[in-house]
């Protein structure tokens, strides 16, 4: 397409867009007020330190969390239920405007005595990924750069449609390379519990060289599993949950947990449900509509914006976050791309994101949501503080 046609149909394409924006959010909104009158009407009560709260949080969220804490949990999920079946992702079509073709691709400096020089990174990134549809868009699958250190390739990102059903949706799928980053757990001010940490929010000192951050797990009401950090436990954890594991050297990996006492160089376990993929098998489980093992938001079977995080062979992170996704499909993208032991993280728009940032002065951060844009999230959601944990990643 040339430049003028691109140009001609960008403020169609923006005025479809924010039609389908604008009745989502006035669904949203709409299911949000009758919830707060279901539970002002339930309790006494009063939610206006909820919505009072600091962080980018939007009115829905906030309702629906604080009716979750005050345990009318089967009010948020009766409407949620509600609007699904209203606002499920359509059947076929095509992606509006393309997949994106250009990562953001900022380069900040690591440290001169840990850095690896140009040439010296230990993983590759995995080859083009296959489409899962039968006539691929341009470019669907193939790895753009997303971000570097030294000057060396540390991430990049992938975009394809999750199934062949979906057509009109597309996720991202980041990799990763451990030998030039580093994966920092910052607990939020609700989840995962009491204040007891205050890093809530990205550091100063990241501020000056953050290249990343994702979001972290359920709830710990319904993660089913514990949370761990600097030697204090502050939900137990639980035997066999999937646990994204975060060492005291930036390293992160992903297994179902052995039991026992973290070990002297972990700095954070973070559970969340079961393994999705164990062993490079992925779990049977993901098709079975079990709310024992997936949670009752919502559930496994429905397409909605998902993320997950997965570890390669060669310790390569992956994570995936897109819509449109439900348990399988979400282990499938994972699976593909390489991921031999990887688990959901969370579910939902208000909550799934990958936010990359540039560096345009010492001490600023610029942040930038990785396409496919959320509508429902702020990008500058972890400049400030957090109601939920989440990872940074740094240069190492």
């Amino acid at each position: 397409m040339s430049s003028d046609a691109t140009r001609a149909s960008t403020p169609r394409r923006a005025m479809r867009h924010q039609k389908r924006r604008s009745r989502r959010f006035r669904t949203i909104r709409a299911a949000a007020l009758t919830l707060a009158v279901l539970l002002v009407g339930s309790t006494a009560v009063s939610i206006a330190p909820a919505l009072a709260a600091p962080g980018t949080d939007s009115v829905a969220a906030r309702v629906a969390e604080w009716g979750r804490d005050h345990g009318l949990g089967w009010a948020v999920s009766a409407l949620e239920t509600v609007q699904y079946a209203k606002d499920k992702p359509t059947l076929g079509g095509s992606v509006d405007g393309g997949l994106p073709t250009v990562g953001t691709d900022p380069t900040v400096q690591g440290s001169a005595s840990t850095a690896p020089h140009a040439g010296q990174a230990t993983s590759v990134a995995p080859g083009t990924l296959t489409p899962l549809v039968s006539s691929p868009l341009a470019g669907e699958g193939v790895w753009r750069d997303l971000y570097s250190v030294n000057g060396v390739p540390a991430a990049r990102a992938a975009s394809l449609r999750p199934d062949s059903l979906h057509t009109s949706y597309y996720v991202q799928v980041v990799w990763m390379d451990p030998s030039l980053l580093t994966f920092r757990l910052h607990p939020g001010y609700k989840v995962p519990g009491p204040a007891v940490m205050p890093d809530n929010q990205l550091t100063p000192d990241e501020l000056n060289s953050v290249l990343a951050t994702f979001n972290s797990g359920f709830l710990m009401a319904d993660a089913r599993g514990g949370y761990w950090q600097n030697g204090q436990s502050i939900v137990d954890l639980r035997t066999g949950a999937a646990s994204m594991v975060l060492s005291t050297d930036g390293h992160v990996r992903v297994e179902a947990w052995p039991g026992g006492t973290p070990s002297s160089d972990t700095a954070a376990v973070r559970q969340n449900l079961d393994m999705v993929i164990e062993n490079g098998v992925i779990s049977p489980a993901v098709s079975q509509a079990n709310a024992s093992v997936w949670g009752k938001t919502v559930g496994n079977a429905a397409y909605v914006w998902r993320s997950g995080i997965g570890i390669r062979a060669d310790g390569s992170v992956i994570f995936v976050v897109g819509p449109a996704m439900n348990v399988a499909t979400l282990a499938g993208v994972l699976h593909d791309a390489g991921a031999v032991n990887a688990m959901q993280l969370d579910i939902n728009s208000s909550w799934t994101n990958y936010i990359t940032y540039s560096h345009p002065s010492p001490g600023s951060a610029i942040p930038s949501l990785l396409p496919p844009a959320n509508a429902s999230v702020n990008p500058n959601r972890y400049l400030q503080p957090s109601s939920r944990d989440f990872v940074a990643v740094l240069p190492r």
